[in-house]
């Protein structure tokens, strides 16, 4: 059984009091953005979803994917350790964007579920106009990162921002947001590869569509924790139109990202270490079949969150088969 519920907008009372803090649902315990910043600024830093890191690694793990296979295809050698710290920060700030844009279009969503009514807006931390000016800071911040890389880069990085818009509105017209999700998630991949080359090539292509099948398999995960929410708010997802097939279909995303990415490593001219990165990701992916639950919302969690060392995984594969060439 899930233990989240559908409830009734969060009234005046139920607001946490000026000064109270408390934590938001699925946020790590102890996190340091919860512990040690200032109460004036934690209701920001939830904004930003700095207490749940994976969200920021599943957004930064394409840009070192595209970054470390880019090096490869140059004949190896040791990735542009600025261009990764790049990547790194503009990760953190660009998931903070997507998530603060992400609140003020589910404003009216989120204080009506229980998992995400002491969110900033809806637990009434965070105004409407505040909000839209920290999304406007944190924008800028994010194309200040930009304005390190080329021209083609920062092209191709500022086009990702159309997919980034619309993404928050899309739970509301098709059972497959996720697939857009994935579209924005992975752009990083494309934007990795560019850095180096200066341009783009079937092999940064195919390691996009494979990230984006990734996203589908684990934001599918994900959002099993919410679905019976989903139906009673009118909102749709992955998992209500896939519903007890969605272990199959799983199956299906997890193996379509990895031929994709494999494939994106043979164009590359990846050698023996990246193709054995990809056997490893699927071993991952095998696990995460196994142990996949609909009905247990912590077991979710937790498979989604597990796609961290998925990721990795292939960034350490790329990353070793470029400095061992």
């Amino acid at each position: 059984m899930r233990h989240l519920m559908y409830t009734a907008p969060m009234s005046d009372a139920s607001r946490p009091a000026k000064g109270e803090d408390r934590r938001v649902a699925d946020a790590l315990p102890g996190h340091w953005a919860d512990r040690l910043l200032p109460l004036a600024l934690r209701p920001y830093a939830r904004l930003m979803r700095l207490e749940r890191p994976i969200g920021w690694w599943l957004l930064l793990l394409p840009c070192w994917w595209g970054l470390s296979l880019g090096q490869v295809a140059l004949g190896g050698g040791v990735p542009n350790p600025w261009y990764a710290l790049l990547f790194l920060v503009g990760a953190i700030l660009m998931r903070g964007a997507g998530c603060t844009l992400n609140d003020i279009a589910d404003r009216n969503f989120d204080g009506r579920v229980e998992r995400t009514r002491l969110r900033p807006i809806p637990a009434g931390q965070v105004s409407l106009a505040q909000a839209f000016a920290f999304l406007a800071l944190l924008c800028l911040l994010g194309l200040l990162v930009l304005l390190q890389f080329n021209w083609f880069t920062v092209m191709t990085g500022a086009a990702s921002l159309l997919v980034v818009a619309v993404y928050p509105f899309m739970k509301r017209v098709t059972y497959w947001p996720q697939a857009v999700l994935g579209l924005a998630f992975n752009w990083g991949a494309l934007v990795g590869w560019t850095a180096l080359h200066g341009a783009l090539s079937p092999a940064p292509l195919l390691l996009y569509a494979g990230g984006v099948a990734w996203t589908l398999a684990y934001d599918t995960i994900y959002a099993h924790q919410d679905k019976d929410d989903d139906v009673l708010i009118g909102v749709k997802s992955t998992a209500l139109r896939l519903g007890d097939a969605t272990v199959y279909w799983l199956g299906l995303f997890f193996a379509l990202s990895l031929a994709l990415i494999d494939w994106a490593v043979w164009l590359a001219g990846g050698g023996i270490l990246s193709h054995a990165g990809v056997a490893g990701a699927a071993l991952h992916a095998a696990w995460q079949l196994a142990r996949f639950d609909a009905a247990n919302s912590a077991r979710c969690l937790e498979l989604f969150r597990s796609n961290r060392i998925f990721g990795l995984i292939l960034t350490l594969a790329f990353l070793l088969d470029s400095l061992l060439s």
